[in-house]
């Protein structure tokens, strides 16, 4: 019986070394397929992401339509509104005025009031824009700091 013992205790750790190598033998291979399952996944979430953006732009089509057609609606209310002011302020020279001057001054003052609102506006914004820097700086200053940590590094 210990002869036996002795003969498996001998055989054993021959086993092992043949399971080792048959293990680093095994290594490629696995990973090869640990590199094709990862660029099936890669794959299978690039075909995921692009079914996404899809529905996503179909949905911000739709909705950028009814934008459109929701702002000309708006549009076409505000032209209207305009005109019943200018119709409103040539109320007050139907006295003094023939009719046709009469709305002709009511759309002359609506115009030119429309006209120093929308410059001021222009310019204000025009102001705010000028003094507004157009690069990114909080993603330059993490460029910088990228750039001077490499540098450190290397």
């Amino acid at each position: 019986m210990a002869e036996l013992e002795r003969r498996a205790a001998a055989a054993a750790p021959a086993r092992a070394h043949q399971n080792e190598e048959a293990e680093l033998d095994q290594l490629p291979t696995m990973l090869s397929r640990l590199g094709d399952h990862v660029m099936a996944l890669l794959d299978a979430k690039a075909g995921l992401l692009k079914i996404e953006l899809k529905e996503e732009a179909g949905v911000y089509t739709r909705l950028a339509a009814l934008i459109a057609v929701g702002g000309t609606i708006a549009a076409i209310g505000f032209l209207l509104v305009n005109v019943a002011i200018a119709f409103f302020v040539a109320s007050f020279f139907f006295g003094s005025y023939d009719p046709p001057v009469s709305y002709a001054l009511g759309f002359v003052l609506t115009g030119a009031l429309y006209l120093v609102v929308g410059a001021i506006i222009v310019v204000v914004m025009k102001n705010r824009l000028s003094a507004q820097s157009a690069a990114p700086q909080r993603s330059i200053e993490e460029l910088r700091k990228d750039k001077q940590w490499l540098k450190n590094e290397i």
